[in-house]
């Protein structure tokens, strides 16, 4: 019933009427959840297959649809009459909700005049978790129509001010009459394939919060079709290659899905959870359904085409990514919802680059789904750049044209290493210059080791020229990526330049990788700085740009720490600073990172923990994230914890703030609220305050906004002080300097 807000209204018959209850969140087959039903007025008979809109104004306006029908009866031994007891135990045999449920009356507090029940779903053979239901159970079991087009339909409008029974009675009959005249969707079939859409590479990431940006995965385009357990995958040119990709779609089978059509992509994660194209073109080779393992391949769905007939094209991006979330709301790995942030898409580009991603994707959040490349859908790239030497040129077959590729090489450690080949970024004019260029250098034999089929029609040249490259990436295997020669260098330059690394590694020497840095569970400095380098793509994506203040346990945490947020000497050259104005006036430099590297070198100085300013290094007058932490009395269970972080992120979705969740490391919680960049600290820190003791005065029994350990008693303390300026969080995947080496962790909402 979409009136004042969504909910649901559960009636069961009793003595001919119909008892009501408001179940704003709708019911959930979780025996662990239980959902508040508020007790409303009892409704006629008539009213029990009504489906349409009451005009908005009169009691009840709003869109209501049949989202569920049977019968029901109290389980043996109990009775109707159990109601007016407060306590209604019963089994329902409806088309969704079945099996048996318990109603159960709240004691009303004082001055409290409506009637709050419990509605909660007993173990048996028909619970499940979470909230499939609601998420996925989206028509009308009467008319199989959606509450949009429920809406739409101009003549569903019954209006019901003033009518006495026998007008109401009419109404409603002739409101199941043109219900039962409403054909019914014919039974959705699996969809077929369907062009995707395709984006447009671009130099510069759009700006403002009318686009949405997310990961730019690296790996295979994918379209999935499904219903049940009947699952195709087709490739972007509409091949069918759900053989190759068998225990991934078992995967969207077991999902049980409504007949949809997704997009996304298939990846081959490597030892570091990074996307990895040559691990996925090594499984693939193996042949057909040639992953060993399920998780050895991810499918990230980032849009819906269709959903149960209804073709979503024509919709908004956001309006589609919002059915997908609630399509995957039960999705576990390797299935994946690939989510999206609105505006700060360069801040993300950035984290990508520095954790050597392919790059990003941005979208038009109020774009339809187009079948081709448009200005709608972009891609931007991380592109690297560097100098290698050319070791021998691929002999071409077309007529004229002196070779088809350079063969590139740098020196490691002294010994020459061979590094691809580049084909690409060649005008006529080059391939004459480099051709006359090389002649010189010509000789016999390769000055570099490659496999016999590298060899072949290659012309070795004694390494002497130097190549600028441009690359998305060196690959595991060492090997350049998409790489695009840009021009000669001059010997000068290139003797300025440094080596690459493969994904993944970070020229950082970790020095003392045996001592012990955490005594009582014996990690070394070595099994941290491994830590350190395996997050750091997940680490800098909040982590990067932004200033920090670091806890330095040179010795081990059970030594000397100490905290140090200003840059000084002995860090490297990736461990930089940035002015900041202090209260006297004056500037200090603060400590920030940008890169894998920066990471890494914080790391080799005894760093453990990095906590964060709420701001970037580009603007840090203005937050970009509001901090609650969520700081127990120490007699609390972690539970306690966890409900008051679940009510705050209801209340502030209640006032349109999303948020996500953190597990500190210790006993607290982080309830982290993403902000667009619009206000200055003392807004910031005000609004928090005021939020914060707003729910303390709510709920004196759960809360606390005060810091003084005397009013913490049995309570949760609000910490809304990290919302100013100057003040830090530990940041997203930091680790701790406590025992047992915890780690600061982002987590999904239950």
């Amino acid at each position: 019933h979409d009136a004042t807000r969504l909910h649901w209204d559960l009636r069961l018959e009793i003595d001919g009427v119909l008892k009501s209850w408001a179940v704003t969140k709708g019911p959930s087959i979780d025996p662990d959840i239980k959902r508040l039903a508020v007790r409303t007025e009892d409704h006629p008979m008539a009213y029990a297959e009504f489906e349409g809109t009451i005009p908005k104004g009169e009691y009840g306006g709003g869109t209501v649809m049949l989202w569920d029908r049977g019968t029901w009866a109290p389980i043996e031994g109990k009775s109707a009459d159990d109601l007016t007891e407060g306590h209604l135990h019963f089994c329902l045999d409806g088309e969704r909700m079945k099996g048996e449920w318990l109603l159960i009356r709240l004691k009303p507090r004082e001055g409290e005049k409506r009637e709050n029940w419990l509605l909660r779903k007993l173990d048996d053979e028909h619970a499940g978790t979470g909230d499939v239901l609601v998420n996925r159970e989206l028509r009308s079991v009467l008319t199989g129509r959606s509450m949009a087009e429920i809406a739409a339909d101009k003549k569903g409008s019954y209006s019901l001010a003033g009518k006495d029974d026998e007008a109401f009675s009419k109404t409603m009959s002739r409101a199941a009459e043109r219900n039962r005249k409403t054909s019914r969707k014919k039974s959705a079939k699996r969809p077929g394939y369907r062009k995707p859409q395709l984006a447009k590479l671009v130099d510069e990431v759009p700006e403002g919060n009318g686009w949405a940006h997310e990961i730019k995965y690296d790996g295979y385009r994918a379209l999935v079709s499904a219903k049940g357990r009947d699952v195709r995958l087709y490739t972007r040119n509409g091949k069918d290659w759900s053989e190759k990709f068998s225990p991934l779609l078992k995967a969207v089978a077991d999902l049980d899905l409504p007949a949809c059509l997704m997009d996304g992509e298939v990846i081959a994660p490597d030892k570091d959870g990074n996307p990895d194209f040559s691990t996925l073109q090594a499984i693939l080779k193996r042949g057909h359904g040639a992953q060993q393992s399920v998780d050895q391949l991810q499918y990230h769905v980032f849009d819906l085409l269709e959903l149960d007939s209804q073709d979503l094209v024509g919709h908004t991006l956001l309006e589609r990514k919002d059915e997908l979330a609630a399509l995957l709301h039960d999705a576990k790995p390797p299935i994946f919802y690939s989510d999206h942030i609105i505006g700060a898409g360069e801040k993300l580009l950035e984290a990508m680059c520095a954790a050597r991603q392919e790059g990003i994707i941005s979208n038009r959040v109020d774009a339809p789904y187009r079948h081709r490349r448009s200005d709608d859908w972009l891609k931007v790239k991380c592109v690297q750049r560097n100098q290698f030497l050319i070791v021998g040129m691929k002999r071409s077959s077309a007529r004229g044209r002196p070779f088809s590729s350079l063969l590139q090489a740098e020196k490691v450690d002294g010994e020459l290493t061979y590094r691809g080949n580049v084909g690409t970024g060649f005008s006529n004019t080059d391939l004459d210059t480099i051709s006359r260029k090389l002649k010189r250098y010509h000789r016999k034999t390769a000055p570099v080791e490659v496999s016999p089929s590298q060899a072949r029609q290659v012309q070795w040249v004694t390494p002497r020229l130097y190549a600028e490259v441009a690359y998305a990436e060196i690959t595991a295997e060492g090997r350049i990526r998409h790489g695009s020669f840009l021009g000669l260098v001059n010997a000068k330059a290139a003797n300025r330049r440094k080596n690459v690394q493969a994904k993944g590694e970070a020229d950082v020497r970790i020095s003392s990788r045996d001592r012990v840095v955490f005594p009582d569970s014996g990690q070394t400095k070595g099994d941290l700085a491994d830590y350190y380098n395996a997050i750091a793509p997940l680490f800098l994506t909040i982590g990067a740009n932004r200033p920090i203040s670091l806890v330095r346990c040179p010795q081990g945490r059970a030594k000397n720490c100490f905290y140090q947020k200003h840059a000084g000497d002995g860090f490297g050259d990736a461990v930089r600073g940035v002015p900041i104005k202090e209260k006297d006036g004056g500037a200090e430099e603060y400590i920030f990172i940008d890169s894998r590297r920066g990471l890494m070198q914080c790391v080799q100085m005894g760093t453990i923990e990095f906590h964060g300013w709420g701001a970037n290094v580009d603007n840090v007058e203005r937050p970009d994230r509001m901090i609650f932490d969520l700081d127990p009395d120490e007699g609390l269970d972690f539970s306690a914890v966890a409900d008051a972080a679940e009510f705050l992120r209801e209340t502030l979705g209640d006032i349109g703030l999303a948020s996500f969740a953190m597990l500190s490391g210790g006993k607290g919680v982080h309830v982290v609220v993403p902000l667009a960049r619009g206000h200055d600290w003392d807004t910031h820190k005000d609004f928090a305050r005021r939020f914060a003791e707003a729910l303390a005065m709510a709920h004196p029994d759960r809360f606390t906004a005060s810091i003084r350990k005397a009013q913490r008693k049995g309570r949760i303390f609000i910490d809304w002080l990290r919302n100013q300026r100057g003040a830090t969080a530990v940041l997203p995947y930091s680790a701790r300097a406590r025992s047992g080496a915890p780690v600061a962790a982002p987590v999904t909402w239950a």
